[in-house]
Formats: C-alpha cells, structure tokens, sequence
C-alpha cells in the first residue's frame, strides 16, 4: 500500500500513539483527518495542509461531523484508525458499571460506529484500510486489567469478522496488539491504578513512534495483525501452549502488585 495522496483519518490523534501516526503517515505523503477532544493539541499538532477535527467519537454526532467534514474537505477517506480509547483497573467484580460502559462505549461502539460510516464510501471506491487498536491485552487477558482486556478481545474479534465481511468489497481490516507503550494511558484511566510492579515493567515495552513505524509497515503489506513489538509474539504463543502456567504467573503478578 501507498500512502502519497491517500486519505486517513486517525481518531486519538492529539497524543500518544495516534501523534506519532500523524508524524509517520504525514512523512509518506498521507492527506490527513486528525480527530481528538483536545482542539488545542490539535492545532499543535496539524501540520499545513491537515483537518483538525475536534469531537467526542464517543458521540454519535460528533462521529457523523468529523466524517462528513473529511468527506467535504478530500471527497474520499481512504484508510481509518481507530486509536482513541481508554483504560479500566478495577477488579470486574467489583467495578462500577456505568464506568464499564464508558469504557465501552470508546474502546468497542465508537470503533464500530466509526467503521459503520467510513464502510459505504470505501465499498463504492472499492478499496480502504480499516486499522483498530487494541492491546497485548487483547491476546492474552491481564488480570489487573480484565475488563479492559474484555474490551480489547471484542475489538479484535470485531475486526476479524469485518475482514471476512468487506473483503470482497476491496476493504482490508488490521488489529494492532501493541505490548506496554510509553504513554500518557496509565494517567488517564477511568478507575484505579495499576499495581506499582507494572507501572515500573520494561517487558514488550516500546515508544510510540516504534509503535507507529509497525502499524504502518503493517498496512503497506495489508497484515492481518501486528503485535507490536514483534517479541509479544513470545508471550501470546505462550499463553496458548501453557495457559495454566501463564495463568499462575499473571495471578502472582497482580496480587504481588495488591500487596505493595
């Protein structure tokens, strides 16, 4: 895939994984759509030439704008990343629920309802990249955050189904499992806190701008998935031979992290 001239929009894209996109994409010649609550970090971070579209995915008219507004400015949207979304520490049985679907309604129905505007227009041009964002966490549950963990799973079990849906429309669909990225995302969550050992853990840990030059290098050879960096694959294959063992490991992980 070439990206000279194409149309992307990025959701999430003030900071973080979604900034470093921009920067990624923006190098390649990518006609770009930037979505994110902050209108200020937008204008920071649009270059000449980039629609900064300040809204709330999480809203149904803020969605409709932010497409309709890039559908005016560049009459096509070529590719779409899904990156904005957010976490959840506390423990499922005891979380509140409206925060569950906070949490939901960004990391899964706001995807979704992303997905379900973008899909027409890339089915009549016959061609589009859909890329949604997950975890590590979406390929093996982590118990200091399950629910999250849940979210993710769902995101990429969305994105499986949709590539057997749109592939013969001439639409590719791609999930991103990145491992622990140097970001904001531990400061921003809905509830809780992560245990003090995870919060200092270099395991799979890796820049956003490393986490960039993946999802891209993905998308040039239309990849199915991308677990970024690449050595998560150790830990997901493990998971699948020794499930009872990794069990065992995570749970000491997370109540170690209880007692500290």
């Amino acid at each position: 895939m070439e990206f000279a001239g194409k149309v992307v929009m990025i959701t999430g894209a003030s900071q973080g994984i979604g900034a470093a996109c921009v920067q990624e994409l923006r190098k390649r010649g990518a006609r770009l759509a930037l979505v994110a609550r902050s209108a200020d970090k937008l204008r920071q971070l649009a270059g000449e030439g980039d629609l900064a579209l300040p809204g709330d995915v999480t809203i149904a008219e803020d969605r409709h704008r932010v497409v309709q507004a890039t559908l005016d400015r560049y009459g096509r949207i070529d590719v779409l990343i899904n990156n904005a979304g957010v976490g959840l520490y506390a423990p499922a049985w005891q979380a509140p629920l409206d925060e569950v679907r906070r949490m939901y309604e960004l990391n899964f129905f706001a995807p979704l309802g992303m997905v379900q505007l973008v899909t027409p227009g890339m089915r009549v041009q016959r061609s589009g990249t859909i890329v949604n964002i997950a975890s590590i966490a979406g390929k093996v549950t982590l118990p200091w955050l399950t629910l999250y963990s849940a979210s993710k799973y769902a995101l990429g079990s969305l994105t499986d189904g949709l590539r057997m849906e749109l592939r013969r429309d001439g639409i590719h669909t791609m999930t991103v499992f990145p491992g622990y990225v140097s970001t904001s995302f531990q400061d921003h969550v809905l509830h809780g806190q992560p245990p003090e050992h995870v919060r200092r853990t270099k395991a799979f840990k890796i820049t956003p701008e490393r986490c960039a030059a993946d999802i891209v290098k993905g998308m040039e050879r239309q990849a199915r998935t991308v677990v970024t960096p690449f050595s998560g694959w150790a830990f997901v294959i493990l998971e699948r031979l020794l499930p009872g063992w990794v069990d065992r490991r995570l749970e000491n992980m997370y109540f170690r992290g209880l007692k500290s």
